[in-house]
C-alpha cells in the first residue's frame, strides 16, 4: 500500500506494513489491537487498520499540534476540509499558520491542527520548525504547494475519518501511555515504539528527548510493558546498550530521514521476548529502486516472503 497518511513525517514508517502484518500473523496477533506512542504522521497504523490487519489503533503524541490534527481530522472532518479547501497556499498563509503555532496555547484545536497540518505539507521534510519549501521568496526549484495536493490529501482524510470509531487517540507523555496500554487495551494487541532517534532527535521533532529519556524509556519497555512490542531505533552505541536485553536485528537498514539524499539514518530494530518468532531471526536482504535504493533487513521468518512483495515500496510524493 501507498502512503496513506495526510501527514508528512521523518522516517515514515508506512513501508513496514508487511513485514508488521507477518509478525501479526506469527504471533496470531491479526485482528487486534495496535498501539503507538509515537504516533506522529500514523502511517503504519493507518495502512494495517484500512488493510483490515488490526481492528482497532491506539495513536498517542505528547506533542498539542499533532493530536490537534488527528482529534481535528477524526472528530471536525468536515471542518477541517473546508479549510484546507478554502486555503490559498500562498507565503502569507504559511506566516499566519507559523503565528498559530506560537500562539497554540490561544488557538482551538480546529485552528491548530489545520495549522499543523498546512505546515506539514508547505515545510521542508513536513517538520513544523523548519522553513518553508521554495525559500520566502520561492526562488527555489520547489514551490510552496510542491506537496499540497488538495484532492489526494482530501481523499485520504476521508477515508481515515470513516474509522473514526476504530481510532482512539491520546495526547500523553509515552511512558504514561504505555501504562494505559497494560491496563486498558486487550491482551490481543501489538505496541510498535519508533521514538526521537538519539542522534537527530532534536533536529527533527518537537518533543525530542534527552539521554535520560531514552533511559527512562528502555527501563519501562523493558522491564514492565506486558504486551508484545517492537522498538525501532536509530543504529548507535548507545541504544544498543539500553536494549542489549533485547533480541535485535541482525542488521540495520537505511532509511531516509529529511529531505535531503544525503542524509540516511541507519536503523535497528528490537523485539520483545514473549514475540514468538520461532526461535531466532533470520537475515534477508531486499531492494526497493525507487527513491531508497538498496537496504538490508532482518526478517522473522513469515515476513520473509511478504516481504518480497511487489507492493513493498515507497511513494516517491512523501519522502520528502
Amino acid at each position: 500500500m501507498y502512503a496513506v497518511s495526510p501527514l508528512r513525517y521523518p522516517g515514515a514508517k508506512w513501508r513496514l506494513e508487511k513485514f508488521v502484518h507477518s509478525v501479526l500473523v506469527a504471533n496470531k496477533l491479526e485482528g487486534g489491537h495496535y498501539a503507538e506512542p509515537f504516533a506522529g504522521g500514523a502511517s503504519l497504523a493507518i495502512s494495517l487498520l484500512l488493510q483490515n490487519y488490526v481492528s482497532e489503533i491506539h495513536l498517542n503524541d505528547l506533542d498539542k499540534s499533532i493530536y490537534s490534527f488527528w482529534q481535528s481530522a477524526l472528530h471536525q472532518t468536515n471542518e477541517l476540509i473546508e479549510l484546507i479547501s478554502a486555503t490559498p497556499v500562498t507565503i502569507d498563509t504559511w506566516n499566519e499558520q507559523k503565528l498559530v503555532q506560537l500562539n497554540k496555547n490561544h488557538a482551538t484545536p480546529l485552528e491548530l491542527g489545520f495549522s499543523t497540518f498546512f505546515l506539514n505539507r508547505t515545510n521542508r521534510s513536513g517538520i513544523l520548525t523548519a522553513g518553508v519549501i521554495g525559500g520566502k521568496n520561492q526562488t527555489g526549484n520547489w514551490k510552496i504547494d510542491a506537496r499540497f495536493n488538495k484532492e489526494n490529501l482530501i481523499l485520504r482524510i476521508l477515508r481515515i475519518a470513516e474509522k473514526r470509531d476504530s481510532i482512539h487517540i491520546y495526547n500523553l507523555d509515552a511512558v504514561d501511555f504505555l501504562k494505559v496500554c497494560n491496563t486498558k487495551i486487550p491482551e490481543k494487541s501489538f505496541v510498535y515504539l519508533d521514538p526521537p532517534y538519539f542522534v537527530k532527535g532534536q533536529e527533527l521533532y518537537m518533543n525530542f528527548y534527552n539521554q535520560e529519556d531514552h533511559f527512562h524509556l528502555s527501563n519501562f519497555v523493558l522491564e514492565e510493558l506486558n504486551k508484545p512490542w517492537m522498538v525501532s531505533y536509530d543504529d548507535v552505541p548507545e541504544i544498543k546498550s539500553l536494549y542489549s536485553k533485547a533480541r535485535a536485528t541482525e542488521e540495520p537498514y537505511l532509511l531516509p530521514y529529511s529531505a535531503s539524499k544525503e542524509r540516511k539514518g541507519k536503523e535497528i530494530f528490537f523485539l520483545s521476548p514473549n514475540l514468538d518468532t520461532e526461535t531466532n531471526l533470520i537475515h534477508t536482504s531486499t531492494r526497493t529502486k525507487r527513491a531508497l535504493g538498496r537496504r538490508r533487513l532482518s526478517y522473522l521468518p513469515a515476513a520473509e516472503n511478504a516481504l518480497k512483495s511487489k507492493n513493498f515500496r515507497p511513494e516517491v510524493d512523501d519522502l520528502a
